[in-house]
């Protein structure tokens, strides 16, 4: 335990520097609004990958109903933002917006992940649309198929950066806990580990849900941020494209995960100026990436700061050896 505390707290020390950094972009000039809109996407998009890739890389099951749990957040906490505009309305509806998509992951987690493959990612796809279609029915709450403008916008790079830094803790301790390992033994073969006496859709519908949960974060600072939603923002190619920052960054990899949001994002930006030749120029990176690199950037490799640690005290045991 107390090693966790430790190696957490160096984790915190390395998040407090990267935001000093950007801060004193900031302060510099060196950061403009088309740049901090990026920055913001980026860690947004963040939040939903880590999500994303613990029901993926570390649980195994193929999910594509991503976008519906973002859904969710970004309205529960768009309409409790709307009827009380303060920051207490704003954190109520994220609150909310948790402990909703953790409900409907459960009660839908519970029959669907016993399916395997094309089947549970179908099954997924199809919760995500029942959640839009239910939005665009709700006329009275959500507005339907026009959505919610004029969402107070209580958002800013800075809370963004710490609910990353807060999901990233949540993930990598989840994974390097009794919980994560049975969940990664569920991964790797999940006879076995039923065999071994895991319970195995304990574990599935447990990475499940707080997939989910991460996602509704993401959409709760999402719709505060654009100040506007509305139900096609969540569709099908929302989830797709979570999906590819995922599969971009290695399946099964925190770090890759990051690295890829952030590489995307950026590249992103500076494609915005060859206009139409964006997305067919962005498609190509992604091809090239995937045909060169079939496992993702960084395919399973973790940057572990213990493994850092016990190098260096290996390094330094030989030298007094010596």
């Amino acid at each position: 335990m107390k090693k966790n505390m430790k190696y957490n707290l160096i984790w915190l020390l390395i998040a407090l520097a990267v935001y000093g950094a950007i801060y004193a972009a900031y302060i510099m000039g060196a950061v403009n609004l088309y740049t901090e809109n990026t920055l913001i996407t980026i860690g947004i998009n963040i939040i939903l990958a880590l999500g994303l890739n613990l029901i993926i890389g570390f649980s195994g099951q193929f999910s594509l109903g991503h976008a519906g749990f973002m859904a969710i957040g970004a309205y529960c906490t768009a309409i409790v933002s709307v009827k009380n505009p303060t920051m207490g309305g704003f954190f109520s509806g994220l609150l909310l917006g948790i402990a909703l998509s953790g409900l409907v992951a459960l009660i839908v987690g519970i029959p669907t992940l016993r399916l395997k493959g094309d089947y549970l990612a179908i099954a997924t796809l199809g919760v995500s649309e029942i959640i839009r279609i239910v939005i665009i029915n709700m006329r009275d709450i959500t507005n339907g198929p026009a959505g919610i403008f004029g969402i107070p916008p209580f958002v800013n790079w800075s809370m963004v950066f710490g609910f990353v830094v807060v999901t990233i803790l949540i993930v990598v301790n989840y994974i390097h806990s009794g919980s994560g390992r049975a969940t990664m033994a569920i991964r790797e073969d999940e006879i076995a580990a039923e065999s071994m006496g895991v319970n195995t859709t304990k574990y599935k519908v447990l990475a499940f849900v707080i997939g989910a949960m991460t996602a509704s974060v993401a959409g709760g600072l999402y719709g505060s941020y654009i100040q506007t939603i509305a139900p096609k923002d969540f569709g099908f190619m929302k989830s797709i494209d979570i999906l590819i920052i995922v599969v971009f960054g290695g399946i099964g990899s925190v770090t890759g995960t990051v690295i890829a949001a952030i590489a995307l994002g950026f590249m992103n930006m500076y494609l915005q100026n060859f206009g139409e030749l964006r997305m067919i120029i962005y498609a190509l990176a992604l091809i090239i990436i995937m045909i060169f690199k079939p496992g993702g950037l960084l395919g399973t490799w973790e940057f572990s700061v213990k493994r850092l640690l016990n190098k260096k005290g290996d390094d330094s045991n030989a030298s007094i050896g010596s």
